[in-house]
């Protein structure tokens, strides 16, 4: 022991000597390849803990807002007088129906962590799809999609449809089908509750936190241009930038910012709405010989039952109402159908 505490002190020299042999220029080149190659106005902050996975810092200015692309989308289909059998025999034959949603939008779709199990606004959505088309809500089949993922998980038939806070616009229209509406939304703000911010304009200067691709960001450089913006990757990574003190609010729809408060008591929602938009339920659009519309029907028959029977207002009041103000079921919204006839290029025009 003692030989070793006597050849301490010159491994302990070592280090000192291998850095005053490191030159001035070495200090000073760049550690981090990504910086280096990034626009000037995606450059990630330095201090304090490292941003979510794939985020970066949008300055004022940097992007215009694009065109509002809502549009005027036309209604949905009809339900008819068929039973599940005759709309979708496939689903039926199969015995589960296979639905893609999000797991980790608070009280819209998540794992609840105590009990395993899927649970949701929108999971209780698709467990009454599934009520009405085998007499058995749990014969759902859940498949985990992102934002990016759920046109093509519909196209490929991985999935029968999306139930995934996706919004019915126009141009959406031209890619999938969807269901008259199951839920209407507000964009609003996410803050602390000490942050002293309380609406649009004590935004300025301030970072707002938005997912890429998203609506969101979209109406974030609309309504608040003197705003920095924070892109990530999720709505999770917005809500721990906002804890971590990256972000000073977040913008999205306020049924999904109400999942937030709900993780953290420290946050409100706060300021006016600057847009309202519709979730519809999105199945594959129709192709010759393969003809959707009686799955959009189906669900269609759903969403009126669970308005008929108050089934809409008791979920709404168990997974919002502790956070949102009361709300009615949206309305039904049917485009108008030529009942003399009934081919898929009439009823596809």
């Amino acid at each position: 022991m003692l030989k070793h505490k006597k050849a301490l002190p010159a491994l302990l020299s070592l280090p000192l000597l291998l850095a005053g042999c490191v030159s001035h220029s070495a200090e000073l080149a760049p550690t981090n390849e990504i910086d280096r190659i990034l626009p000037d106005h995606t450059q990630r902050e330095k201090a304090g803990p490292p941003l979510p996975a794939g985020a970066y810092y949008e300055p004022a200015h940097a992007e215009a807002a694009d065109a509002d692309s809502r549009g005027n989308p036309a209604g949905s289909w009809r339900p008819d007088d068929k039973d599940a059998k005759e709309r979708v025999p496939d689903i039926v034959k199969r015995g589960r129906v296979i639905v893609g949603v999000d797991q980790s939008h608070n009280l819209l779709s998540y794992r609840d962590t105590t009990t395993g199990q899927m649970s949701g606004f929108e999971v209780d959505l698709a467990h009454e799809i599934a009520r009405d088309i085998f007499d058995d809500p749990f014969k759902v089949d859940f498949r985990f999609l992102s934002s990016a993922e759920r046109v093509d998980a519909l196209e490929s038939g991985e999935v029968d449809m999306v139930v995934r806070t996706m919004t019915i616009n126009e141009d959406r229209q031209e890619q999938v089908e969807f269901s008259t509406p199951y839920l209407d939304t507000s964009t609003r703000l996410l803050a602390l509750k000490s942050s002293g911010i309380d609406s649009l304009e004590s935004t300025a200067d301030k970072r707002v936190c938005a997912t890429a691709g998203s609506t969101s960001l979209n109406q974030a450089r609309l309504h608040l241009p003197e705003a920095q913006l924070l892109v990530t990757r999720s709505w999770g990574d917005c809500l721990m930038a906002l804890q971590l003190s990256q972000a000073d609010a977040v913008i999205t729809d306020d049924t999904l910012l109400s999942g937030m408060v709900d993780q953290d008591s420290y946050t409100e929602i706060v300021g006016e709405p600057m847009s309202t938009e519709s979730y519809g339920v999105g199945i594959k659009k129709s192709r010759p010989g393969a003809d959707t519309r009686p799955l959009v029907r189906q669900v269609n028959s759903t969403l009126e039952r669970l308005r008929r029977d108050g089934t809409w207002a008791r979920l709404y009041d168990e997974w919002f109402g502790p956070y949102l103000a009361p709300a009615s079921p949206p309305a039904l919204d049917y485009r108008s159908e030529d009942t003399d006839d009934d081919s898929e290029e009439a009823r596809n025009d």
